[in-house]
């Protein structure tokens, strides 16, 4: 027999602690060893653990004696909670395929994760609820097949399938404090489970199922309770009243410490006289009789208690029977009167033991197979069942149960925590979308920091495979810092200036884009959404209002020796000519180089780069002033060495605007001419709309 057939249960009851190691040969699970302990002190109050020291104490010495009587080391145990404070759901779960699809038992092992996971969001969305809670078993009441009650889905063709669920919640504490005690006896849990779940697998078969039964599992703090009706458990229960409320009326009764009261108790339903001594070291004896009669109120309030309980579950009525297993359902004079307060005939309701143990086979002598054993065996028989389905875990400090298909890793359990993909995964800044030009563009964000993640203590990755119980924790990943950048980090902005030549100049412009209709200059930081267009142009007025000059209207621009408006657009090197409302000065910081255009005695040195100059003053300086005949008057130019056509308009009142569609004709000496053309002195020129002449 190797050691890993071999299963070690314990059931950790109120009064006592029974350990229990066998193995499951077929259809028979044979007993190898079982032994059983007391707890020294009231260590364990309702099913419930206080003192987790004390109890993990009383698990080890079991756990050592049954090594000591198998020779087996014993590190791994199937424990089961009883049903305090216990919270049951019924809910309904469909899962639909892409296509019709063969029904597998990992699909309805899928089916019953979805039942667990909706079960869990409908707990936690209860207000009432102060403690925080921990799925410790579920049964599927019922199946459906595309919408049909069937019984058995495996195998089936189907394109949804579905089930109605049960799953039973305790609080984490209740849990954690079973978890804790042994731990504290060198252990770790292979298998948790409810009582009252390993019970019914050993009281009621699954063929008896069918009937509408109630299984009371009597302990000696609480009386867990389940309802099975049309071959499913349909319900559980607990009411916190058990065994030890009969003891404690012994207690003060017969003025004895609780250890001896509670051998009184079970002495009295062997029947016959009864010798113990009380606290005062005096010897009595007294008949089973007198026993009855100090505990019947209690036990007729337990079985009401309990009675009311089963009816509440199975819908206000009560059940065909009713099995009682549990030390506890052993007192005289329970099982009539539950059949009583549940309305059945006596022979509906009883104890089940030694009838129901027929597959169980006990390897050690003098084990007598009565009710108290059906818990134990139960927990170590709900392990085949479970084995190899789930493993527990703690992840980031709370308890956690998965459905283990051989290939868990770290990532799987963050996801059933609740943790989402983005906070496992380094997750970039927000981008920045945006066009140019009409053309989409995007501005990435960086890189966030990696989830930080621990098992046992030692730093792993996410997609590290899951140990059985073992510790995770797990800081998410950050979000790293937003897309960013300027006008001048685009690929389309090639140069921040662009340059003109005016009136002779070659003068320096920012290169100014336009977003979202503004114009904004290069160090404007793109923001999402934006719509940009590059300008490789200004308009006359721009460049006019850049420039800090007033263009005169009245006189004609050209912009490349054609006449332009103040919305004509100019482009990188156009040659732009106008007429200023005063004498004009350029600021030489936006001229293309210090000093160009000037004359050669004109000292930057002095005047600084800064300095706003008077360039046509300047330029005076070997002007020629020259005669010339336009439009049939003599007039005379000044103010320049050489002259062009366009320079005639500072000397005639003309306005371009007033052509109305016509076109303008100009001329030098009787030919047609354009206006850059040079000039010389006595030249006729005539300039005039088409008609006029």
């Amino acid at each position: 027999m190797e050691k890993k057939d071999i299963v070690f249960g314990l059931d950790i009851g109120t009064r006592n602690v029974i350990g229990t190691v066998g193995y499951l040969d077929g259809e028979e699970f044979h007993v190898i060893a079982q032994t059983i302990r007391e707890h020294d002190t009231r260590a364990m109050l309702d099913g419930q653990i206080h003192d987790i020291g004390r109890v993990g104490t009383t698990c080890e010495e079991v756990k050592n004696e049954l090594q000591e009587m198998t020779g087996l080391t014993l590190t791994e145990v199937c424990i089961a909670a009883a049903g305090r404070v216990l919270r049951t759901i019924t809910t309904h779960v469909e899962l639909e395929f892409p296509e019709e699809t063969v029904v597998t038992g990992e699909d309805l092992h899928t089916l019953d994760m979805l039942g667990i996971e909706q079960a869990g969001k409908e707990i936690k969305g209860d207000e009432d609820n102060k403690y925080k809670f921990f799925c410790v078993g579920y049964s599927t009441v019922k199946y459906y097949l595309n919408g049909d009650l069937f019984s058995s889905l495996e195998d089936h063709k189907a394109d949804v399938i579905g089930e109605d669920i049960i799953v039973t919640f305790l609080p984490e504490d209740v849990v954690d404090g079973l978890y804790s005690a042994v731990g504290k006896a060198g252990l770790s849990v292979a298998n948790l489970t409810l009582e009252p779940i390993a019970a019914i697998n050993v009281a009621i078969p699954q063929n008896f199922r069918m009937l509408n039964i109630a299984l009371i599992d009597v302990g000696a703090g609480t009386s867990d309770i389940c309802v099975t009706r049309d071959g499913s458990i349909i319900a559980y229960g607990m009411i916190p009243m058990a065994g030890d409320e009969l003891t404690e009326v012994l207690v003060h009764e017969f003025l004895v410490d609780f250890s001896t009261a509670e051998q009184i108790k079970r002495a009295s339903t062997e029947g016959g006289n009864i010798t113990y001594e009380d606290i005062m070291g005096i010897s009595h004896t007294i008949k089973s009789e007198d026993v009855y009669k100090l505990t019947d109120p209690v036990m007729k309030k337990i079985a009401e208690e309990v009675s009311s309980k089963i009816k509440e579950l199975n819908g206000d009525k009560s059940v065909s029977a009713a099995f009682v297993v549990g030390g506890g359902g052993k007192v005289h004079g329970f099982t009539e009167a539950l059949s009583k307060d549940l309305n059945i005939v006596a022979e509906r309701v009883a104890l089940r033991g030694e009838e129901v143990m027929k597959n169980i086979v006990f390897e050690q002598d003098n084990i007598k197979k009565d009710s108290l054993l059906v818990t134990p065996i139960g927990i170590c028989l709900n392990y085949y069942e479970t084995k190899n389905n789930f493993i527990m875990i703690h992840f980031n400090g709370e308890m956690m149960k998965l459905y283990d298909n051989g290939q868990l890793t770290i990532v799987d359990a963050a996801m059933q925590a609740g943790f989402s993909a983005d906070q496992l995964f380094p997750r970039r800044g927000r981008e920045i979308n945006f066009t140019v030009n009409g053309v989409a563009r995007m501005l990435r964000g960086t890189e966030g920091e990696s989830a930080v993640v621990t098992m046992n203590g030692k730093p792993v990755g996410i997609n590290t495979p899951l140990e059985f119980n073992c510790e995770v924790e797990l800081t998410p990943s950050t979000v790293g810092e937003g897309g960013t950048g300027t006008i001048a980090d685009l690929a389309e902005f090639t140069t921040e200036y662009i340059y003109f030549n005016v009136c002779g100049h070659r003068v320096k412009c920012p290169k100014f884009v336009e977003v979202n209709g503004s114009m904004e200059p290069p160090t404007y930081s793109v923001k999402d959404g934006d719509v940009i267009e590059t300008r490789p142009f200004y308009t006359v007025g721009q460049l006019a209002e850049f420039m800090d000059v007033t263009i005169d209207e009245r006189y004609e621009i050209l912009v490349n020796n054609r006449p332009a408006s103040m919305d004509s657009l100019v482009y990188e090197n156009f040659v732009i000519y106008w007429t200023t409302t005063s004498p004009t000065a350029y600021a030489t910081d936006y001229l293309a180089e210090e000093g160009e255009g000037l004359p050669e005695d004109y000292d930057t040195e002095d005047d600084g780069p800064s300095k706003i100059t008077d360039i046509h003053t300047k330029m005076k300086i070997e002007t020629v002033d020259m005669p010339i005949v336009v439009n049939g008057k003599k007039m005379t130019l000044s103010g320049k060495k050489e002259y062009i056509f366009v320079d005639i308009y500072n000397l005639i009142n003309f306005d371009p605007s007033e052509g109305n569609g016509r076109p303008l004709i100009i001329k030098i000496n009787g030919q047609k001419c354009g206006y850059a053309d040079e000039l010389r002195a006595n030249d006729e020129v005539e300039c005039y709309w088409y008609g006029e002449a």
